[in-house]
């Protein structure tokens, strides 16, 4: 006979998440800045581009805004990212939940839709997160062009870029609502990554060992593992929507080449006559290199239950099967 147990307790997964997210981020997002330079970047007026690749844009990066340059925009991201992780990541745990029926289980298409609400409820922080952290990456690029070298060291002297100064100007030029520039073209992205990676990480999760404090939980080093397939899978599957986010979130054209767009159809079809179909997978690779272990990292601190620890209580026991 099989005994479901089973309870819920919202606030340690909140902060489960924030700590999870906090951690990722600050492990993998110089990855995240040469994704986004990547994806920005079109051919100048000589057909010319900035970057040749991910290790051409690492080398360029480094060489012209030092180690400080490659967490450009990290401080604002990292803030925000706590929220973001604790949102997403507690919020698929709650729809779950309460989308079990009785045996305690939970069928494919309530696990995409329990994907799908956490991609939703997610962009509240999400997008203006987004939005920011373009502004402050690609900052940093179109500085490093009109860098000025300083005679007595040979180094690049750039403009101080501050994230506080992006955000305020953004504010008093668009209004609090500016910060959702590119919401619909966020949510294209969020939701279809939620409805694949949450059902394919749980899918592989349950063939991992447990942990023997009774919670259900996978070990760590089994969280990790499917967080990294998963993250990686659904980054590539999404890739084309985060082009196209990338583009229309990019407030001004600041350098040659860079175009604006409004909406997502008009990127989409002005990416597919100028650049053609290669062009929604710019950056694809790196995305994938950034998302994976985000994500493995993100899942393998969420289940440690550093929250529980902290609070002095249980973790909540996923079911037991007697």
């Amino acid at each position: 006979m099989a005994e479901n147990q089973s309870r819920f307790n919202l606030l340690p997964k909140v902060l489960n998440g924030g700590i999870a997210g906090m951690i990722g981020v600050s492990c993998t997002f110089p990855l995240d800045l040469v994704k986004t330079r990547l994806q920005k970047q079109s051919p100048g007026p000589d057909g010319k581009k900035m970057y040749n690749s991910i290790f051409d844009a690492f080398r360029k990066i480094y060489r012209a805004e030092g180690l400080r340059g490659m967490y450009r925009g990290s401080a604002i991201l990292i803030c925000l990212v706590t929220p973001e992780k604790a949102i997403k990541l507690s919020a698929n745990d709650f729809f779950r939940y309460h989308l079990k029926d009785k045996n305690n289980k939970i069928s494919p298409s309530r696990q995409a839709l329990a994907g799908a609400l956490t991609g939703v409820v997610q962009l509240i922080v999400t997008t203006p997160m987004e939005l920011l952290k373009i502004q402050l990456q690609d900052a940093g690029r179109v500085a490093a062009m009109d860098a000025k070298i300083d005679p007595v060291t040979g180094k690049s002297i750039l403009p101080k870029i501050s994230a506080r100064a992006v955000a305020k100007d953004l504010v008093q030029d668009r209004g609090f609502l500016g910060l959702y520039k590119g919401l619909f073209a966020t949510m294209a992205r969020d939701v279809p990554f939620c409805v694949v990676y949450f059902p394919l990480f749980a899918y592989l999760d349950k063939f991992g060992p447990r942990k023997l404090d009774g919670s259900g939980d996978a070990v760590f080093y089994w969280s990790f593992i499917c967080g990294l397939m998963s993250g990686s899978f659904s980054a590539l599957v999404v890739t084309p929507f985060d082009v196209m986010k990338t583009r229309i979130q990019t407030v001004t054209k600041s350098a040659a080449g860079d175009k604006s767009y409004t909406s997502i159809k008009s990127a989409f079809l002005d990416i597919l006559q100028t650049e053609g179909p290669t062009a929604f997978f710019k950056g694809g690779i790196c995305r994938m290199t950034v998302i994976a272990p985000l994500y493995a990292i993100v899942q393998g601190v969420y289940y440690l239950g550093v929250a529980e620890k902290l609070l002095g209580i249980e973790k909540d026991v996923k079911h037991i099967k007697k």
